[in-house]
């Protein structure tokens, strides 16, 4: 690589930081040109100090994924057999084992990285087949030969965002997901409640200025298009008996978990589509310290490896992932409150009240781990400490934020299957009239669901039937 030659002839006569010198505070020690070549593997061993659960394998393999679009870049001057390893992992579906604790995210994802430096090494354990098993056994079984290391491939492997952003693209992914799942169950909620058409309509919220309010709007219009149960306004205009009541049985406008879907999820569909951007910029960055430019003759000493943009975007979609949670938990709580919808029996319950309970159980988890993603959505870029003898001064602390924005994304999974069970389970309870007068896209997903739940009258365990939903919503990819 062309990067690669340049450093090694830029650096033989010049102090090069994580050539031939210390790492972090240490970097005013020169290391004698005898030691240099296990500097770099002294930097992978003693900074593989991770702890806690592994990352799921889908999630270390977007890790790897993230790390070889940063050396393709071409300005990391590691060498071609970092490349290739790199490659070897994706294409043979090994995913490195990493830790989720250890990164303060600047300089970059160094103790993650590290772990991932190890396996390439082939050192620690790697996940191959579904299996955790020994890098080396793995390696011997399809004759992958350890790295060897080269002028600064430590420091390259360690030095950078990649950690933090190959979970945050996931983890962007999902929540793309979830807010197409939440649109979809808002409008099948605004359909089996008989909702007039106007509050998701054109004509309203194109005088709202937001793109995401409108897209959303424009959503939902396409879902229901062919609805027999959405109810239009112009049929309570036309009302004659309406005029004359002074008191009116049915409700003039829905409450707001229907009626300000586009106003609510659009921030969320705005945050997500400025996160994708900021996270498509990231991972086709150079994150590393210092930068190779041949072309400027020079060699860039600063800190691309501050993880600050993931950060903050993380902060961001946790945020808005933690409002879309509430809005679906106070749409189930609508759905089992009979005296809010005055159309379906307490807790959508079609056996004997008392007796049997319905969707009671599932209401307590829905609204627990809607609370749960509240109190994670504290800000985690602000809370900066201190590190590496105040060499590290103020870090961002984003790999901490993008995987606790992977919980409250598991967890918004958790309660958008909840809900939307309660959604099919309201469908059975209306008359077969009602029934066939649903959207098609809404009976499209009824029947999805229900080739994993059925419909409850006698109380059953149902926690196996939630995990399944999730998994279904998680691999689904709507088209609205």
């Amino acid at each position: 690589m062309h990067s690669f030659s340049f450093l090694e002839s830029f650096s033989k006569d010049k102090i090069i930081y994580g050539i031939n010198t210390g790492f972090g505070p240490m970097a005013q020690i020169r290391i004698e040109p005898e030691n240099l070549h296990d500097l770099q593997y002294n930097l992978i061993r003693s900074h593989s100090t991770g702890i806690g659960k592994p990352l799921p394998p889908l999630y270390a393999r977007s890790v790897v994924l993230a790390r070889l679009n940063n050396f393709l870049q071409a300005n990391s001057g590691i060498s071609s057999g970092v490349v290739k390893q790199l490659e070897i992992f994706i294409n043979n579906h090994i995913a490195p084992e990493i830790p989720e604790h250890g990164s303060v995210g600047a300089s970059g994802d160094l103790v993650q990285l590290a772990h991932l430096g190890l396996n390439l090494i082939g050192e620690g354990n790697v996940f191959y087949k579904g299996e955790k098993r020994k890098t080396e056994e793995v390696f011997k079984e399809l004759n992958i030969a350890p790295l060897k290391l080269k002028l600064r491939d430590g420091l390259g492997i360690m030095n950078g965002t990649s950690c933090m952003t190959g979970i945050a693209a996931v983890n962007l992914i999902y929540a793309k997901r979830l807010l197409d799942l939440s649109i979809a169950a808002s409008s099948i909620l605004n359909e089996i409640n008989d909702a007039y058409d106007d509050s998701f309509s054109k004509e309203l919220n194109a005088v709202k200025k937001h793109k995401g309010q409108e897209n959303v709007a424009k959503k939902m219009r396409s879902f229901l298009s062919d609805s027999k149960m959405i109810r239009k306004r112009e049929e309570l205009f036309n009302d004659d008996k309406a005029l004359s009541t002074t008191k009116f049985k049915e409700k003039i406008q829905e409450y707001y978990s229907l009626r300000c879907v586009p106003q609510i999820l659009g921030p969320v569909s705005d945050t997500l589509s400025f996160a994708q951007q900021i996270i498509e910029d990231e991972l086709n960055s150079t994150s590393d310290n210092p930068i190779v430019s041949p072309e400027n003759d020079n060699v860039f000493h600063g800190g691309n490896f501050h993880g600050d943009y993931i950060s903050l975007e993380m902060d961001k979609v946790k945020l808005v992932i933690t409002k879309l949670t509430m809005l679906m938990e106070r749409q189930f709580n609508y759905l089992l409150n009979d005296k809010l919808n005055d159309k379906f029996p307490p807790f959508l319950n079609a056996a004997k009240l008392g007796f049997n309970f319905g969707y009671q159980g599932l209401q307590f988890t829905a609204t627990s781990t809607t609370s749960e993603n509240q109190a994670l959505s504290t800000s985690v870029y602000i809370h900066s400490i201190p590190n590496n003898n105040d060499n590290q001064d103020i870090v961002s602390m984003g790999t901490n934020s993008a995987l606790m924005t992977k919980t409250v994304i598991e967890n918004g999974f958790q309660v958008m299957a909840i809900h939307i069970m309660g959604i099919c389970q309201a469908i059975d309870l209306l008359p077969e009239k009602d029934r066939n007068n649903i959207s098609s896209k809404g009976k499209e997903i009824y029947n999805l669901i229900r080739t994993k739940v059925k419909f409850t009258v006698e109380d059953r365990i149902m926690s196996e039937e939630i995990e399944s939903i999730v998994n279904l919503l998680k691999d689904t990819k709507l088209a609205l």
